[in-house]
């Protein structure tokens, strides 16, 4: 059970951290300052072998009228993925992302909202981008540096992710051993200089709780993870740039109220201090976040 003495603990371990202010930018007409107010982002997945069944779009029609719907219940920006992560889906290969991504991207670009795209794909990243993407949700480790120039090159911004293999989708074992955060910030520290060297003025970084390693497949071993991370997180903001989480889903504790775990996780990140929440349950986790609002 965690508990206010565990908090405490952390807070007098990493003092110095607790006050550290990240990066604020302008993107797409809206500011995000990390040190004033989190933002949510909302998700539309366009495979049908995303399990989270609520925002999954079978056509361009449903994703674009989900993505107007995620805005108007507050979320900042819509990330739309054409690959699930689950280790099981099927591999989608760039043109086909790019041929589901494009249209979506138009158009909820045209009507103004802010919209990233998730891939490790440097085709879809440079098409999407021309097509009016802001954001790159980057889930791979390879060709970061192509990746980075396209995102420079239309002055726009990128979510660095963890990741422990070449991408999401290929991923093997965490590695429990070390301090997860200095881990995370040690390969964070190395991704920044690149994407600020190359050009890059805005970006988040992602310590990828959302991803399948094989060895995290025991529920009480991968929550308990998330949760040190998520409750670490203020730690990393020492590298001056905002954090970005995807909320995970516990479903083994959550069972049939599985809706309600990512709204229970948001509350950690939220202590954690994390600045961007991705999330499929929008209006939920903005309640939560309204609500915790109300205590400072």
């Amino acid at each position: 059970m965690l508990t206010l003495e565990q908090l405490a603990e952390l807070a007098q371990g990493h003092a110095a951290a607790i006050t550290a202010r990240v990066t604020a930018f302008e993107l797409g007409g809206r500011r995000f300052d990390g040190n004033h107010a989190p933002e949510i982002m909302g998700v539309i997945n366009l495979s049908a072998d995303s399990w989270y069944r609520e925002s999954v779009c079978r056509s361009a029609e449903a994703a674009i009228r989900r993505g107007r719907v995620l805005a108007a219940q507050g979320a900042a920006m819509i990330d739309v993925g054409a690959e699930s992560s689950l280790a099981n889906a099927d591999r989608v290969g760039d043109l086909a992302q790019t041929s589901r991504l494009l249209p979506i991207v138009r158009e909820l670009s045209a009507e103004g909202l802010i919209v990233s795209v998730e891939t490790y794909h440097t085709s879809v990243t440079r098409t999407c981008f021309e097509a009016g993407a802001r954001v790159l949700n980057l889930t791979g480790s390879e060709a970061t540096e192509d990746m980075f120039r396209v995102v420079a090159d239309h002055d726009g911004a990128v979510i660095i992710c963890y990741v422990q293999g070449r991408n999401v989708r290929e991923v093997a074992d965490f590695d429990l051993a070390a301090d997860s955060t200095v881990m995370l910030y040690e390969y964070f520290a190395r991704q920044i200089e690149l994407a600020t060297r190359l050009g890059i003025r805005r970006l988040w970084i992602d310590p990828g709780l959302g991803f399948y390693y094989r060895n995290l497949q025991d529920s009480a071993v991968r929550i308990r993870h998330q949760i040190q991370v998520f409750l670490h997180t203020f730690r990393l903001r020492t590298l001056g740039w905002p954090t970005c989480h995807a909320l995970p889903h516990a479903a083994e504790c959550f069972g049939e109220e599985v809706r309600c775990a990512e709204p229970f996780f948001a509350v950690l990140a939220a202590l954690g201090k994390t600045d961007l929440f991705r999330t499929h349950e929008v209006p939920r986790i903005k309640a939560v976040l309204d609500t915790l609002a109300l205590a400072r």
